[in-house]
């Protein structure tokens, strides 16, 4: 029999913690450097080492008794560093688990987090743990404004960072101040979004461009509905010489006058590598166009321009269209909601031409477009177009028409909304007969009150059999109450097959005093559901469900959910 001794030294190897185990294997690696270590005479030739006999040449006997010390204390710190990092991992995933979230050495997302001040302070901590950290995000957590500076003070810790993003954190202007005074320690910033912040407006935002350097590496900024002023847009101005790096500006939802206009498209010129433009819902005017319109000839690489959502501009296109035909670079354009008149469609048609680089173009909420939407098709470059986007235009019958022919030619559409455009209905045939089979890129489809009919959506579902819709994974068919049961079978049924991409679809009504009952159709959408492997969303508001068909559908789509955890 074992002794009691060897019996409780068998269960205290067992019962090692993983700190015993690590210890134990950076001394085992050591004990083997140590025993591979060489005498020092086999260093020297023979007859130096015969000379060291004869004390030709002193044994330096200080020297190796201080060598061997040195190597103890660089072992000694190299155990400590590698068991400190265990460590500090171990607080990492703790703190980030705590939250909700997934830990990761160079992506760290803690957005919609509920961080308190105290959260904030102890991240900071941690961030001598994630030397690897590249991208941090913060994004929607209030109580991050007024506490930040306990983070920035810790950036040197992670010199890679290279996205930061603070959407929503209620920053102060003693946030940005604090920000502003650490750029230095992350030299490689790349990514800064301070959107939905309006503590960046009234001269916050100053505190931070007033610490930037010649040559700095931001090349992405966004400072959507911040709340700027005419005194921000000109600190922005003065700052945009030194972002020689700056790719894409976004300053959408800031309301900015026409001074502040000149002022940034005149500094805008030092920014000889701009790519993307926003300045979506910024009140600008017809005159504001001019003299973007001047700006654009230093703007050579621009590829995305959006100008989107600025009604006063009507009128304006057509006094830009000279220099925006010099953009010869540009692939996305995006005027939706801009109240076009008829001489801006008809500008925009003589420029087209000029932008053979064009593959998205967003036109929607524009009703003029519904008149020249045929001249408007012969003119893009229907061959290499991704999107269009020609929602609420409308679109007359025979602009309909012209679509339907187009289609054949749109070999690399991706996405396509023709939503509250009455001529569809009854003639979706048309638009989706020109779809190839087997090629078709169409990732998003959106067909929102299109007064479809049933023999539509059988079109739809015969559609998906061939195999049209097989990347789609957005399908809005909603507000379609002219829509029988049987089409709704016939999609989620023998159709349900094709759309095995399918992510996020929407059947909503409208809201009606007497909505009708979903029970005729829903077993198959159901069935559907549970075997579309990627559905994630289905939106079914304002129809009539039984409570087990509620839980039904819940059912499966909280197996679905942790299915994907």
């Amino acid at each position: 029999m074992e002794s009691s001794d060897a019996q409780r030294s068998r269960d205290g190897s067992q019962k090692r913690s993983a700190i015993d185990l690590i210890m134990n294997q950076i001394r085992r690696k050591t004990s083997f450097t140590e025993r591979r270590q060489k005498p020092v005479g086999f260093l020297f030739r023979p007859g130096e080492n015969n000379d060291r006999k004869n004390g030709g040449i002193p044994e330096m006997k200080e020297s190796d008794n201080s060598e061997g010390k040195n190597t103890e204390s660089e072992n000694t710190d190299s155990v400590d560093t590698e068991v400190g990092s265990v460590v500090g991992w171990g607080r990492v995933k703790q703190f980030v688990e705590k939250l909700g979230k997934k830990p990761d050495s160079q992506t760290l997302s803690l957005s919609h987090c509920d961080l308190t001040a105290t959260d904030v302070l102890e991240l900071a901590t941690l961030l001598t743990f994630l030397t690897q950290l590249e991208e941090l995000d913060l994004s929607w957590n209030d109580l991050v404004g007024g506490s930040l500076k306990a983070l920035t003070f810790h950036l040197q810790h992670v010199g890679k960072l290279r996205g930061l993003r603070l959407c929503g954190c209620r920053l102060t202007a003693q946030d940005l101040t604090a920000l502003g005074e650490s750029l230095d320690s992350v030299p490689l910033l790349e990514i800064v979004d301070l959107s939905w912040n309006a503590g960046v407006g009234g001269a916050g935002l100053r505190s931070l461009t007033s610490q930037l350097r010649y040559g700095c590496m931001i090349r992405e900024l966004r400072l959507v509905d911040c709340q700027l002023t005419d005194a921000d847009i000109k600190a922005l101005g003065q700052a945009l010489p030194l972002m020689t790096n700056l790719e894409d500006l976004d300053l959408s939802c800031n309301r900015i006058a026409t001074g502040g206009v000149r002022e940034l498209f005149s500094s805008l010129n030092a920014a000889h590598g701009l790519r993307s433009l926003t300045l979506h819902m910024c009140g600008l005017e017809q005159d504001d166009l001019c003299i973007l319109g001047e700006a654009l000839q230093f703007f050579p690489t621009l590829q995305r321009l959006d100008l989107s959502a600025n009604k006063g501009a009507s009128g304006g296109l057509a006094k830009m269209t000279k220099s925006l035909a010099q953009m010869t670079h540009l692939s996305g354009l995006d005027i939706h909601l801009c109240c076009l008149t008829e001489e801006d469609a008809i500008a925009l048609v003589q420029v087209i031409p000029s932008l053979s680089a064009l593959k998205e173009l967003d036109v929607s909420s524009n009703k003029k477009i519904g008149d020249c939407l045929q001249s408007l098709l012969s003119v893009l470059p229907l061959p290499v177009t991704r999107r269009l986007l020609l929602n609420n235009c409308g679109l007359s019958a025979d602009s309909y028409q012209a679509l339907g022919s187009a289609v054949p030619s749109l070999s690399q559409l991706e996405r396509l909304n023709v939503s509250w455009s009455k001529s569809v209905g009854g003639n979706l045939k048309l638009l989706l007969g020109g779809l190839p089979c087997t090629s078709c890129k169409l990732q998003d489809l959106r067909l929102s009150s299109c007064d479809l009919t049933t023999e539509d959506v059988l079109h739809l579902a015969s559609a998906s059999k061939r195999g049209v819709l097989s990347q789609v994974k957005r399908l809005d068919l909603s507000y379609n109450g002219g829509v029988g049961d049987s089409g709704w079978v016939a999609l989620f049924g023998e159709g349900a097959g094709g759309l095995r991409a399918l992510e996020e679809l929407d059947v909503s009504l409208r809201p009606s005093s007497s909505p009708p009952p979903a029970s005729p159709w829903l077993p198959a959408l159901l069935e559907a559901v549970a075997t579309l492997p990627s559905l994630a969303h289905v939106a079914l508001q304002h129809w009539v469900l039984r409570q087990d068909e509620r839980d039904k559908l819940e059912n499966i789509m909280s197996k679905k959910r942790h299915a994907g955890m």
